[in-house]
C-alpha cells in the first residue's frame, strides 16, 4: 500500500486523529527537552561561570556574579573557583550562598512554596490543557454525521400526494414570469 493513499485516507476518515496525534508529538517533543535541560559543563572556568550566572549579586540586584563588575562578585566568583578545587559539588557551593545570603541570590526561584507553584503552572496548565483538547476531540468524533437527505422518510398517502400536489400547482401559478 503506498503512503499517499494511505494518508489521504486518514485525513479523509478521521481528521481529528491527525489533530491529536500532532498534539502528542509536540507534547512528547516539549518533554524530552524540557528534561533533558543543559548539557554538563566541561572545564572549571565553564563551571564558574555557569555557577555565578545563577547567583544574583548582593551589591548590584540586577547582575549575576558572572556579569558583575562588583568588588564583592569577584570575591563570590574566586570562593567559587576555591570551593570547586577542594571538591564541592555546584549545589553545594549553591547552598552555602543561600545560607549567607538568603534564598534572594539565586537567579532562579526555588521550587518550594509559592515559587515552586509558579514553577510547576506550566505543567499543569499544559497538562489540563491536553486533557481539555481530548475530550473535545473525543465527543467530536463520536458526533453522528447525519445527512438529512440521505435519510428515507415515510411515503407519502395518496392525500398527502394530492395536498403536495395541489399546494406545488399554486405556487407554480403565482410565480412570475
Amino acid at each position: 500500500m503506498n503512503a499517499p493513499a494511505t494518508l489521504r485516507r486518514l485525513r479523509t476518515a478521521s481528521p481529528g486523529l491527525l489533530v491529536f496525534v500532532a498534539l502528542a508529538a509536540c507534547a512528547v517533543t516539549l518533554t524530552i527537552v524540557a528534561t533533558r535541560g543543559p548539557t554538563a559543563p566541561v572545564g572549571e572556568d565553564q563551571q564558574v561561570q555557569q555557577i555565578a550566572a545563577g547567583l544574583h549579586c548582593p551589591v548590584c540586584k540586577d547582575l549575576s556574579v558572572a556579569d558583575s563588575p562588583a568588588p564583592l562578585a569577584r570575591q563570590m566568583r574566586q570562593e567559587i573557583v576555591q570551593k570547586l578545587r577542594a571538591g564541592e559539588s555546584p549545589d553545594q557551593i549553591r547552598a552555602d550562598f543561600v545560607a549567607a545570603y538568603g534564598d534572594s541570590v539565586l537567579m532562579t526561584p526555588p521550587k518550594r512554596g509559592l515559587a515552586g507553584a509558579a514553577h510547576h503552572l506550566p505543567l499543569v496548565v499544559l497538562a489540563l490543557g491536553l486533557l481539555v483538547s481530548s475530550m473535545v476531540l473525543r465527543r467530536w468524533l463520536r458526533k453522528p454525521q447525519s445527512d438529512p437527505l440521505a435519510e428515507e422518510s415515510p411515503p407519502l398517502s395518496a392525500s398527502q400526494r394530492r395536498t403536495l400536489d395541489a399546494a406545488v400547482a399554486r405556487l407554480r401559478e403565482e410565480e412570475p414570469g
